[in-house]
């Protein structure tokens, strides 16, 4: 018989991974992978363009047969669209869920928000597996929560528990209706080039700030940004009580910072500080979550 395969497709904010994996074992192996770019031609309907044919080349030189499709993407999905995704123009107008069952008709396919996507990827195999509450971190181009309780994932009343972006900062600071996301706006790696490259006056990824923090400057920026975050999870960690708090995105490869800073302000404000940990698929939680979910598409 034809061994089978899955294949889990990220839509993130700056780039699309794509990959196919053996589920048979433990733990997904990665048979292939590629990436694409959200940047370029075409708007959303681009990228979603060069998405397709990346995966149909990366379908095309996998051994075996696709037994179902798992996709984890920015924004919420509200049935037939996607909402609460400004970072990529065009996406919420989209009907992604409608486009990418024409794409792989006929093969089960499963769809949810990249932040609760990766949470199940820790629950399942990462460092959430056997809690019963947590929390999943995610700090990459946006900034998002997962929310664990009795060991499963919670998707609120429309899909968008955990959109901590959203949260005020200050009292009678713009908000949703407004059209802005306050906290997301301070702290992810968006908001901290944008940030950093208005001070500086020269362009600056959110990395290479935490990389010339012994300049005065940087340094009060993100010190200022780490305050907000930290007072963010403390107010999460003393409404929600989870065991365990997981940070995962790309923006964890400058962790130490980021690490000392939220544990601090735990046990500083929490009455039951938890534990902090790494995820265990760092900057890939999304696209394990998005096999988890093509994984449960067959179930």
């Amino acid at each position: 018989m034809t061994p089978g395969f899955v294949l889990g497709i990220d839509f993130g904010g700056t780039k699309v991974a794509l990959a196919t994996m053996d589920t048979t074992g433990p733990v997904p192996r990665v048979l292939g992978r590629t990436r694409v770019r959200t940047a370029g031609p075409g708007g959303a309907h681009g990228v979603l363009r060069r998405s397709m044919a990346a995966a149909a080349e990366l379908v095309a030189g996998t051994e075996g047969r696709l037994t179902a499709v798992g996709v984890a993407t920015i924004g919420v999905v509200d049935g037939e669209r996607i909402r609460l995704a400004p970072t990529v123009p065009g996406w919420e107008d989209l009907d992604l869920p409608r486009l990418l069952r024409k794409e792989f008709d006929g093969i089960p396919l499963r769809m949810d928000n990249d932040v609760k996507a990766a949470t199940a990827a820790e629950l399942h195999w990462g460092r959430l597996s056997g809690v019963r509450s947590g929390l999943y971190l995610n700090i990459g181009t946006g900034l998002g929560a997962g929310i664990v309780t009795e060991g499963r994932v919670v998707p609120g009343a429309h899909g968008a528990a955990g959109e901590i972006g959203y949260l005020l900062r200050v009292p009678d600071e713009a908000g949703f209706a407004a059209g802005r996301a306050p906290l997301e706006e301070h702290i992810s790696g968006a908001a901290l080039a944008s940030r950093g490259t208005r001070l500086l006056g020269t362009p600056v990824s959110a990395a290479t700030l935490f990389t010339r923090r012994h300049d005065p400057r940087v340094h009060a920026l993100i010190e200022e940004s780490l305050s907000a975050l930290a007072a963010a999870v403390v107010n999460l960690c003393i409404a929600l009580d989870p065991q365990r708090v997981v940070l995962g995105g790309g923006l964890m490869g400058a962790g130490r910072p980021v690490v000392h800073r939220l544990r601090t302000a735990l046990d500083d404000a929490v009455p039951f500080p938890p534990e902090l940990a790494p995820a265990r698929f760092a900057d890939e939680a999304a696209l394990y979550g998005a096999v988890s979910l093509a994984m449960d598409a067959t179930v």
